[in-house]
């Protein structure tokens, strides 16, 4: 088995996320709030989902921007396997931020780390592309967060059995969910680990400045940092439950 990470302690407070492209605030907050977030891309990849894909604001209306992905024929594709098709991609997704957000406040300063990662695509692997855009978005919010790959783990057990034992390997005694997995994790599978469950609130976010039209939550994060920079933090959570600091 893999190397556990370094630095575990009994009081960790983990979070098992599937890898997004450019996800929105939420993603970045419930990363925020833990000390080890899991990227578990040993799952099955799913089409039409956020794990190639997020919305942006655009002068003709919400827009998709989508990371073309090879058709594989095997059934139950992971994530980890999944392949991104040529990389053409790169310059239509730079184009359409360029064109929705250059009259944006921060529009210089998050393109000048923002564009050479779009110019310079160097991997076909869908989960390495988007680990790519997590870290450089944690890294300019002052996010420090461990990030772990679900491949250094051992994965055993049904769905709420693998994540509690993910949990126990870090050494977690808080596992930090988003409300959607309440119909089907069984708490009492972590109780009996001493691990206590919290389900992270998306409600309530402050609205900021938009824009291209009415008020939208779930857009990338990307519309954020565009419009807010180095202020972003203050209409997310994660700034008001630790003491990070933006990266200019």
């Amino acid at each position: 088995m893999t190397r556990l990470p370094r630095s575990l302690s009994s009081s960790n407070r983990v979070a098992v996320l599937q890898s997004n492209y450019i996800p929105w605030k939420g993603y970045f907050d419930l990363i925020g709030n833990v000390d080890i977030v899991v990227i578990y891309d040993q799952m099955q990849y799913t089409r039409e989902d956020w794990r190639n894909r997020n919305i942006i604001k655009a002068p003709n209306g919400l827009m998709w921007l989508t990371v073309p992905i090879h058709q594989s024929g095997r059934f139950g594709q992971r994530i980890c396997d999944a392949e991104i098709a040529g990389s053409h991609w790169a310059r239509k997704h730079w184009k359409a931020l360029e064109s929705a957000y250059r009259r944006a406040p921060y529009y210089e300063q998050i393109a000048q780390w923002l564009s050479p990662i779009y110019s310079a695509v160097l991997t076909n692997r869908l989960s390495i592309l988007n680990r790519c855009f997590i870290e450089s978005i944690c890294a300019y919010l002052g996010i420090e967060t461990q990030i772990v790959d679900s491949s250094q783990l051992e994965l055993v057990g049904d769905r709420s059995e693998r994540v509690a034992h993910i949990c126990s390997q870090l050494g977690a005694n808080c596992y930090v969910s988003g409300p959607a997995a309440r119909s089907y994790l069984d708490e009492t599978v972590f109780s009996s680990r001493g691990i206590t469950v919290e389900w992270f609130d998306y409600s309530n976010y402050v609205q900021y400045r938009q824009l291209w039209g009415e008020f939208f939550h779930r857009v990338s994060v990307l519309d954020l940092l565009f419009m807010c920079g180095s202020e972003s933090p203050s209409y997310m959570k994660f700034s008001s439950l630790t003491h990070h600091s933006v990266k200019e």
